[in-house]
């Protein structure tokens, strides 16, 4: 019989992160971070450029190796077990690099073949994501060619096509028209709906409001702020407060005179 987890343990997060660690020389890029993202929710991390948002989902994710600390996915370290933990997510970096000279039929059946899925399961699942994903108006366009909102949604696509249950998406509607931007969100809702956990990184704080349940915000390598939405934003806009808690002032600035003249 399974052993019985304590009824005073933590629940297993979608993704906890414990004093993880990375510096590039003298920089300090994340700096001892603890983070856990709970199962079921719609999270997103924000934080100015340079706040180390994009390396620590790197390491979260198995992409680059940290200094220190460790990262689990549904109880799964990803350093110690990564063939197990990169089977329960799908993950769409920044600038996600592809096999560009196929089309996007042939490079879901490649991938999907890469990962063992068998002839059958995998024809279906690649019609049923280039249908939902309305791809198949290209169905004889190269990658090299697609738009960058087509891409963001083969991106996307190549990280559904195993069925994971975490989504770890850094910057996934940056320069996206709104029409596939608003296809990419309706498949989001859907997948949170359905029991899985998304963790969205965006600068675009109308953005995270309009889709997460629950945010942190990262300043200089740190987590100065986790929770749910309503309690980091307080009385005021997501906007707001994340200003307020990065520090910035965003008052009056002097220079560029000529413009006003």
């Amino acid at each position: 019989m399974e052993a019985m987890r304590p009824r005073d343990a933590e629940p297993v997060a979608a993704l906890r992160l414990t004093a993880l660690h990375k510096a590039f020389g003298d920089t300090v890029a994340v700096d001892h971070v603890d983070l856990a993202v709970p199962q079921g929710s719609f999270f997103g991390l924000v934080g100015p450029n340079g706040a180390g948002k994009t390396t620590a989902l790197s390491m979260a994710v198995g992409l680059l190796r940290p200094d220190g600390g460790r990262s689990q996915v549904l109880g799964v370290d990803v350093w110690a077990d990564p063939d197990r933990a990169k089977a329960l997510m799908g993950v769409l970096p920044d600038g996600l690099a592809m096999p560009e000279r196929l089309t996007g039929r042939e490079l879901l059946t490649f991938l999907g073949q890469l990962r063992g899925i068998p002839d059958d399961v995998l024809t279906e699942r690649v019609q049923e994501l280039l249908d939902v994903m309305e791809l198949n108006d290209a169905e004889r366009t190269l990658v090299v060619d697609y738009s960058t909102g087509m891409r963001k949604k083969i991106g996307l696509a190549t990280a559904l096509l195993h069925g994971p249950r975490l989504l770890v998406l850094d910057e996934p509607f940056e320069a996206v028209d709104p029409v596939s931007a608003a296809a990419l969100k309706s498949i989001l809702v859907r997948f949170v709906a359905a029991g899985g956990s998304v963790i969205l990184s965006s600068h675009v704080m109308a953005l995270v409001e309009q889709l997460c349940d629950t945010v942190a915000v990262m300043a200089k390598g740190r987590v100065v702020a986790a929770g749910p939405l309503d309690a980091v934003r307080g009385d005021g806009t997501l906007e707001e407060a994340f200003v307020r808690l990065v520090g910035v002032d965003v008052g009056d600035r002097e220079g560029l005179s000529w413009l006003a003249s």
